[in-house]
């Protein structure tokens, strides 16, 4: 069994096959989890997943590139009183220099999602893209004001040191088709716990060399496994075992 610990199947790809490719997934023994990034593709995503008794989940959140949309917690709220929605997220923080002219802003709307977070008891799936050194100084803040909260920083790109910063926190490092274009992170997926890493597509974008070109999906995520299994000289089979018991128990699956 794996788990896609992110994928975004409420997106517009997939509007004319969703249901076909969620049983072809099923089917192959892979559970996934649908992230928002909006109002609109968090409600999709909760949707979606209330179609199924077990398999496919929700999240619900503002993606930092989208904050033009505003953010209005008792929507959002709501929402993720859906008993599908395991997490709060994708949220964080995006400095790539086409983002930055709304910096502070972003920071706002963060930490009004990781109140959000907090009342509902739900972890965080977290987007951070050139951000890093930010994003481990609020959230250390916060863990000092006893405000800490369990997650995953999605599709981690960041230096071996990051990485352990963040581990020591208590979060997870989500591992995505990245692995496949640059070998920087074999260190640190060398170095770190398997008990700390977490597998995932990011559907419809990054898919593996095989479909380079094609449209993701969440079956895909076996190649991610076989990858991180290569890396770190282990079995596949460790490597499935072990991210899912560690998606289950982050995302109380």
């Amino acid at each position: 069994m794996l788990i896609d610990t992110h994928a975004h199947l409420n997106f517009n790809a997939y509007k004319d096959d969703t249901n076909e490719i969620i049983q072809r997934t099923l089917k192959n023994n892979v559970w996934l989890i649908n992230v928002g990034s909006q109002y609109s593709t968090s409600k999709r995503a909760v949707e979606i997943a209330e179609k199924y008794e077990q398999g496919v989940y929700a999240t619900v959140g503002l993606h930092p590139i989208h904050i033009q949309d505003n953010f209005g917690y008792q929507e959002y709220y709501k929402l993720a009183k859906s008993k599908k929605v395991m997490a709060i997220g994708e949220i964080g923080l995006d400095y790539k220099p086409e983002y930055l002219s709304f910096k502070k802003q972003q920071k706002q709307v963060f930490l009004e999602q990781l109140d959000l977070a907090k009342e509902l008891k739900l972890p965080v799936i977290f987007h951070c893209r050139m951000a890093h050194a930010e994003l481990i100084e609020i959230l250390k803040a916060r863990s000092g004001m006893l405000l800490h909260l369990p997650g995953v920083i999605h599709c981690f790109t960041g230096t071996l040191e990051q990485a352990e910063q963040y581990i020591e926190m208590g979060l997870y490092l989500g591992f995505n088709g990245l692995i496949f274009k640059m070998n920087q992170w074999d260190e640190v997926i060398k170095k770190i716990p398997l008990a700390k890493i977490l597998l995932e597509t990011d559907c419809p974008y990054l898919p593996p060399p095989e479909f380079v070109g094609q449209r993701n999906e969440p079956l895909y995520v076996k190649y991610i496994a076989e990858r991180i299994a290569k890396i770190k000289n282990i079995s596949y089979q460790e490597v499935a075992k072990t991210t899912t018991l560690n998606a289950k128990k982050l995302f109380n699956l």
